[in-house]
């Protein structure tokens, strides 16, 4: 029986860590985790904040996918908007999911993230 995501894999270009660092980081707050021995050769970085774990992988052939995307809960979604906005990363709003404040981002190599949090208490 499933009982929780653990992470959530994304895919990178090869040699685009320190970009990702950078990004995930220093723009969204996130901090970088160690990657087993075993697996740190394979090249990528993993992050986390709190119960979240994103994993980023090396791709060859990479194409930053246009519609796939994790979707991350966030508290105070106008400041953490003003936050990526003032790291030049891109903030845009969409009103579509009823019950929810919404935008989405894009890291520095193209994956899509969209940022939510619920209306009211």
């Amino acid at each position: 029986m499933l009982v929780e995501v653990d992470h959530v894999q994304l895919a990178a270009p090869p040699g685009s860590e320190d970009r990702l660092r950078s990004y995930y980081v220093d723009v969204l707050g996130m901090t970088e985790i160690a990657k087993p021995a075993a697996l740190a050769a394979r090249g990528g970085c993993w992050f986390q904040a709190g119960a979240v774990h994103l994993h980023l992988g090396t791709e060859a052939d990479f194409r930053p996918a246009k519609k796939a995307h994790p979707g991350l809960r966030v508290r105070d979604i106008e400041a953490y908007a003003a936050r990526l906005a003032a790291q030049h990363a891109p903030v845009i709003w969409n009103d579509d999911l009823p019950g929810h404040r919404r935008f989405y981002s894009e890291d520095p190599v193209g994956n899509r993230l969209e940022f939510l949090e619920p209306d009211g208490p």
